[in-house]
């Protein structure tokens, strides 16, 4: 495969599956991104050229890759003249279908992992969902993304949706967490370092067992002493208060429905 690629984009996303493209021989002829400081950070780490204009994207690359959030598909696609080529995006929640008043060859790659531009990944474990409007398409595809990683598959945009939205509270949501667990911590002068190995536990124990079978704590049992004594704590953080109400009753409701 000797593909030349244009990656529209050069954010986390973007920064990743560019660089790890280029790894593995394929040519990165451009990268387009609205500001000019992103756009040469990722067209200088690939040694490749940069535009912060749709319309001078060139036109003869071999596969398109939008990597942009959902809101900035319609300020950016419309001035794209890619000549019927095969444009890819890379999201979650956007279907197939978004792509089809741009190019008559669309499809999706969708890597299913939290990025960031200056953390490395292990691409070949990561699963990697195809979608494509035609088999051609969708052969290509697979073997663009066969090529970075070992979990290549295809996945329709209905069923990429619901795994996106699981991510989100998978990673998203459980990230967050971890925020206000360290905000809590940062408070008492606590280090976040002491929730380490109970975060790599509740990691790995998922890993082992079905996640409401791992489940532990006070809201899963409903013990209204210990959720009394946590409340009065959160007092001093109202913002915090409310979500460890809602999401103690959905724990113990879903519990109680098994």
């Amino acid at each position: 495969m000797n593909h030349r690629f244009v990656f529209i984009g050069a954010g986390n996303l973007a920064t990743r599956l560019s660089t790890r493209f280029q790894e593995k021989g394929f040519s990165i002829e451009q990268v387009y991104s609205r500001t000019e400081d992103s756009a040469k950070a990722l067209a200088d780490r690939l040694q490749t050229a940069y535009t912060t204009s749709p319309e001078d994207i060139i036109s003869d690359a071999d596969i398109y890759f939008v990597a942009l959030k959902d809101s900035a598909f319609q300020e950016v696609l419309p001035k794209l003249d890619i000549q019927n080529k095969l444009l890819v995006h890379c999201s979650g929640s956007m279907p197939l279908s978004s792509l089809e008043a741009y190019s008559e060859n669309i499809g999706v790659i969708y890597p299913l992992q939290t990025f960031s531009k200056k953390r490395e990944v292990n691409f070949s474990e990561i699963p990697v969902f195809v979608e494509a409007n035609s088999p051609e398409n969708e052969k290509k595809l697979l073997q663009v993304a066969g090529a970075i990683s070992e979990k290549a598959t295809v996945l329709d945009s209905e069923n990429r949706m619901y795994l996106h939205l699981s991510a989100v509270f998978a990673c998203n949501f459980v990230n967050h967490f971890y925020t206000i667990a360290g905000e809590l911590l940062k408070s008492k002068n606590i280090s976040f370092d002491v929730l380490h190995p109970l975060i790599l536990e509740t990691s790995q124990k998922v890993q082992a067992m079905e996640p409401a079978f791992a489940q532990t704590g006070p809201a899963v049992r409903f013990d209204k002493n210990v959720i009394a004594k946590h409340l009065n704590v959160l007092r001093e953080f109202p913002e915090f208060g409310n979500l460890y109400e809602i999401v103690s009753e959905s724990i113990f409701k879903f519990h109680q429905n098994k």
